[in-house]
């Protein structure tokens, strides 16, 4: 296989990973037999409940029940021979016909299963729509058939290159204590989105969840939208005007795990616990207090593959960062691991169902849809998880550099500034697997859950609720503002193939997120975002959002991300200055929080340069200190028979500038590297 060519450490494997590879073939012969995959992966069209030409059916997969009655109103929620399902096979498919005017749009029903021993309300496994009784607080299915279907209006854009992701909540996006709504986050949200530069979006929490708090990650019901964010249409109109705004849209979708509730969702469906997962102790997954799928099953992969059809197919999805991948990939879920030698990537504890569903997955979803994205999100590192199928990978277009966040974190709460090492950061920010394209990031959701902080909040603390204003300096206000701007330049700046930003971190967000829980006496304070603080213009935190959006055009404009990889320059650790080159850009650092070098030489091509972003520039809360205007030409320097070519820049403490070649070596230049080469020559 070609993957263990570009990486020889994975040669010893080998046979492990043509073991892999057979199987997902296998798997995907055995699941669509004559058929194309995608032709197979359909079972939302089959199951739950669907309009036909005399009225309704309702089919259900339960293998253990014995009996099975759709509740309603229209029964008195009660158990009627009129709404008892029929069992069609030995598989356990179970069948209802209504007449059309059984059923009207938004009548609520569940279903009342029974087994041998016990009986139990469910909601159905493919409903596509579930609500809560404000009242009851209980949960139901809700007939989603209104008179005409969405009426779709723009085409899904081309995929962006690179792909510049902005990770949002739809529920916390609102200024308000309160939960927002798709219609809130189409008409206020997306504009901002747009306007910041960013050409993709990855919503969270849209697969239908009874716990808020739970971030979207206890998932319920997989076929249904969260109904209090708002309507199926809502979602889709959402889609549809991001989609208008040349937006690419990319769900957050969980396959880890689901949420261990039997009546909401799939846990105990039809009275075991191994219909849909793991029986015993592999079906629980501790740490998160859920349910762990069994991949292996032929039922659970129809199930799951499907899933990502329905997201694709019925609401316009242009691609998924799949959840919990490690969890997914071992035994352990990578729970206190350190995946210090390949061996870990091999051994027994590595569910190979798993990686046979993901490869399955990523499959069927290009055949779908080829423009369409996958992203792992993985912290082990597994190799070949980004890599193509055909060269013996999982078949995922990337994976997110979760290590580089970590360093970050790392460096802010463990290193003093001073000690930071400009080698161990370089290396940390470059360093990934050539097959595979990365996302790159120095914070998403994960660093400002409660429990930790937002980058701007760990480096100002309290101070950012009482020292931002434009005009008051403050020593800890100005370092964080100075490091919030480094840290995100020099990661956009060494990412793979494309970047992403969590909602409002760009600008400065402080605090954490906690959603409303008994813990906090149920307030919205922490699960929402304060946009008035970035609209201010007597606050600082416009200034890191201008800058945000100054370094994504330049990313576009120059295509600094994905083309090419970075080109070391120097470091100098005492001094701790960083300098490398990408797609024609210098990216030039200086990270020591007092010292700034005057007229410092940097090696770079010959030629004339300007600087197109400076951090320390005024409109993005510097303190001006280097001239903007200025173009910069490089002196020649011989040492021996080599003519080395640098530009003296005067380098601030605590700033980044970014340089652009505007014209080539001058013919001075050229003559002087004429001549040394002569020179040289006659050296011998």
């Amino acid at each position: 296989m070609s993957i263990t060519n570009r990486d020889p450490w994975l040669k010893p494997f080998s046979e492990c990973l043509t073991r892999r590879w057979n199987r997902v073939n296998d798997a995907a012969a055995r699941l669509a037999q004559d058929r194309a995959l995608c032709d197979h992966a359909i079972s939302y069209d089959y199951y739950g409940l669907h309009r036909c030409d005399d009225g309704w059916v309702f089919r259900e997969w339960a293998p253990h029940a014995s009996a099975i009655y759709l509740l309603g109103p229209f029964s008195d929620w009660s158990e009627r021979d009129a709404y008892a399902l029929q069992r069609l096979n030995a598989r356990g498919d179970w069948e209802l016909h209504l007449p059309a005017d059984a059923l009207q749009h938004e009548t609520p029903y569940r279903l009342r299963m029974q087994w041998e021993g016990g009986s139990g309300d469910r909601i159905p496994s493919h409903a596509r729509r579930v609500i809560q009784d404000p009242v009851t607080t209980i949960f139901n299915a809700q007939v989603w058939a209104p008179p005409t279907p969405y009426p779709w209006r723009h085409p899904a854009p081309p995929r962006p290159t690179p792909l510049l992701i902005y990770e949002a909540h739809v529920g916390m996006a609102q200024e308000w204590g309160r939960v927002g709504t798709y219609a809130e986050f189409r008409e206020h949200i997306l504009p901002r989105i747009k306007a910041a530069g960013y050409n993709a979006v990855q919503l969270m929490a849209i697969m239908e969840h009874p716990y808020y708090g739970s971030f979207g990650y206890h998932v319920a019901n997989f076929f249904a939208a969260s109904s209090r964010f708002g309507t199926p249409d809502e979602l889709r109109e959402l889609v549809d005007v991001a989609h208008g705004m040349g937006l690419f849209v990319i769900m957050d979708i969980v396959h880890s795990h689901a949420v261990k509730n039997s009546v909401e969702g799939l846990s105990e469906f039809d009275g075991t616990r191994y219909q849909f997962f793991h029986d015993g102790d592999r079906g629980d997954h501790d740490a998160w207090d859920s349910r762990c799928f069994d991949y292996g099953k032929l039922d659970v992969q129809h199930f799951l593959l499907s899933n990502c059809r329905f997201w694709i197919e019925q609401y316009g999805f242009d691609g998924f960062r799949f959840d919990g991948v490690t969890s997914m990939l071992y035994l352990h879920h990578g729970l206190g691991m350190a995946f210090t030698d390949y061996g870990k990537y091999f051994d027994a504890a590595v569910d190979e169902d798993a990686w046979v569903y993901m490869a399955m997955a990523n499959r069927l979803i290009h055949e779908i849809k080829p423009e369409a994205v996958t992203i792992a999100e993985d912290v082990s590192g597994m190799p070949g998880l980004a890599a193509p199928f055909a060269e013996g990978g999982c078949g995922f277009d990337f994976r997110l550099a979760m290590g580089v966040a970590d360093v970050w974190v790392r460096q802010l709460k463990e290193v003093p500034d001073e000690q930071w090492s400009m080698g161990t950061l370089y290396h940390e920010l470059t360093n990934r697997r050539p097959e595979e394209q990365s996302i790159g990031y120095s914070e998403s959701h994960d660093q400002a859950l409660v429990g930790s902080k937002t980058i701007s909040f760990e480096l100002m603390n309290s101070s950012m609720y009482t020292h931002m204003g434009v005009n008051e300096p403050h020593t800890q206000v100005d370092r964080g503002m100075a490091l919030h701007k480094m840290i995100r330049l020099a990661t956009v700046a060494t990412c793979g193939h494309g970047y992403l930003n969590f909602m409002g971190n760009e600008f400065g967000h402080p605090e954490w997120i906690d959603f409303p829980r008994e813990g906090n006496n149920w307030s919205y304070h922490y699960a929402r975002r304060q946009w008035s603080l970035r609209d201010n213009p007597d606050l600082k935190y416009h200034c890191l959002g201008d800058f945000d959006v100054a370094m994504v055009e330049r990313v576009k404009a120059d295509r600094i991300v994905g083309e090419r990889e970075p080109r070391f320059l120097t470091i100098h650790e005492d001094r701790k200055l960083l300098a490398f080159e990408r797609s024609g850009d210098l990216f030039i650092f200086n990270f020591h929080p007092v010292n700034s070098y005057p007229d410092t030489p940097i090696e770079v091509p010959p030629g004339s340069y300007r600087v197109v972003l400076d951090t320390d520039a005024p409109r993005f809360g510097g303190f001006d200190r280097r001239p903007g205007d200025l173009v910069y030409a490089t002196e020649a320097v011989r040492e021996g028979n080599l003519l080395r070519h640098s530009l003296r820049l005067y380098l601030p403490a605590r700033t980044a500038v970014v340089l652009k070649q505007i014209s080539g070596p001058s013919e001075a230049q050229k003559a002087a590297a004429r001549e040394c080469l002569a020179q040289a020559r006659e050296q011998g």
